[in-house]
């Protein structure tokens, strides 16, 4: 993709990493339930408040930021509530504007997240993500993501947060 980089987050981009994410996510708000949405959205606005700058990931076409990516530290990736103390790094809240997906944007995101894990010295890659989110989770199973259902969590009533993990010796 022509005038695309992928680099470190600085701070004057909260904002605008911020209203690209919900834009991004916005289409999950027809899918569930209105309270369950708010709390999203809500969950969404305060990650990304609190994220230490340097595991937030940003595409940027131009001038323009068009898709981020938190990747978590291993031990430090208690996103999820689950997953404390584990030995990889976890990636969260792939996000990409709306209007310039299947450019190859979510993907160069992925693709920085496995170069900055592999150079740290991991092995293993982890991820959570939802059945809704179909469009991401078949791209992360053809970058070669397994689903493994001991890290799936429950966050409400019919609702599965499935784990995956990425074996970065073998790929």
């Amino acid at each position: 993709m022509n005038g695309l980089y992928v680099r470190s987050a600085h701070e004057d981009e909260r904002d605008a990493i911020r209203d690209m994410a919900l834009a991004a996510y916005e289409q999950y708000g027809s899918i569930m339930p209105p309270p369950a949405w708010e709390g999203y959205q809500q969950n969404i606005q305060q990650t990304l408040k609190e994220v230490e700058l340097n595991e937030c990931i940003v595409a940027v076409q131009d001038t323009t930021i068009v898709g981020s990516v938190l990747l978590y530290p291993a031990k430090e990736n208690t996103g999820t509530g689950v997953l404390a103390g584990v030995s990889w790094p976890e990636i969260r809240l792939l996000a990409t504007k709306p209007e310039v997906r299947g450019q190859g944007i979510g993907r160069a995101l992925m693709d920085e997240c496995i170069q900055r894990t592999r150079a740290a010295g991991f092995t293993l890659l982890g991820l959570h993500t939802t059945d809704m989110m179909q469009i991401a989770q078949n791209m992360y199973i053809g970058m070669g993501f397994v689903h493994h259902p001991e890290l799936d969590f429950h966050p409400g009533p019919d609702v599965v947060v499935k784990g995956y993990l990425l074996r970065l010796d073998t790929v």
